[in-house]
């Protein structure tokens, strides 16, 4: 891969990374499903006005922007406002990749692999770790609730395999045409017209950028040059990128937050990261094994 495309790689991750700790500086001063609201509504207008509707059927929009935009973040930041610390939401998030796997095997009848078997057992000790502690750093429901995120994301990853070859950048924008009026009266019926009142007439400057960013830098810069390196280069190679997201998300969230993990929580942190590289690289070095083997 070019150096140029090297360092779009590195915007994206950096990106996505710092992501977790704007949307806890967002959480600050907005409830999460009014900022869920106001962060697609950013998304969607008055990029929609500008940028051709990807060549799909209203039912596949829906269905993408209910999952991966939707769910997704309704539960993540709903987690995150209940106590997940940011660094560890990004890594937790990426359970993704086995809701994917299992639910590719459920709906599409994919077979899994051994590698990706062991990862995910990997992983899930991991997560036991995390979520051992008594010790209140993260809050049980708060671990459910960003694995339910994880959930929706993989879920939307299987609908969008139905899509074949889409431009990823219309389909973010106007698959965020979906969530606001849903995230709106959930901001209604679970927060109250009251507090939605209220910070809305009281947001401040801080709660602000963070919607700028989110929508601007997270979502439309992030998911431009991630579609961009996906024309450039295969997905074997583009996708294993995304497993630095939760490095960039640990240690933003230390340097900017002083989010510190216990040592349970960090080797738990480890395990979760070694299952996601047994799943990415694991089939490659299986098969380089038996070619080995072979001759």
């Amino acid at each position: 891969m070019p150096v140029k495309d090297l360092l779009i790689a590195l915007v994206v991750i950096i990106a996505w990374g710092v992501n977790f700790v704007v949307i806890k500086v967002g959480l600050d001063g907005l409830p999460p499903m009014l900022l869920g609201a106001l962060r697609f509504l950013l998304v969607a207008f008055p990029a929609v006005l500008f940028i051709k509707r990807p060549k799909l059927p209203w039912r596949w929009l829906i269905a993408y922007g209910a999952t991966i935009s939707l769910g997704q973040f309704a539960f993540l930041f709903q987690a995150m406002y209940s106590g997940m610390p940011p660094g560890l939401a990004s890594l937790v998030l990426q359970s993704q990749a086995f809701f994917t796997l299992g639910f590719a095997a459920l709906f599409l009848g994919e077979r899994l692999r051994p590698a990706s078997v062991l990862g995910l057992l990997v992983a899930a000790g991991g997560l036991a770790l995390i979520g051992s502690e008594d010790s209140g750093h993260v809050p049980l429901v708060a671990l459910l609730l960003t694995l339910c995120a994880g959930a929706m994301w993989g879920m939307g990853n299987i609908i969008t395999r139905r899509f074949g070859s889409v431009d990823l950048v219309a389909l973010v924008i106007w698959g965020g045409l979906i969530p606001p009026l849903p995230f709106l009266a959930l901001s209604w019926w679970l927060e109250g017209p009251e507090r939605m009142g209220h910070a809305l007439t009281n947001i401040g400057m801080s709660s602000v950028l963070a919607l700028l960013y989110l929508a601007l830098v997270a979502t439309m810069l992030g998911y431009s040059l991630w579609s961009t390196l996906l024309s450039r280069h295969p997905a074997g190679k583009v996708a294993p990128f995304s497993l630095l997201v939760p490095v960039i998300g640990l240690s933003s969230s230390a340097w900017l937050l002083g989010e510190r993990l216990s040592s349970v929580q960090g080797w738990g942190a480890l395990l979760v990261m070694a299952g996601l590289l047994i799943n990415v690289f694991g089939p490659r070095v299986v098969q380089r094994l038996r070619a080995v083997h072979a001759q």
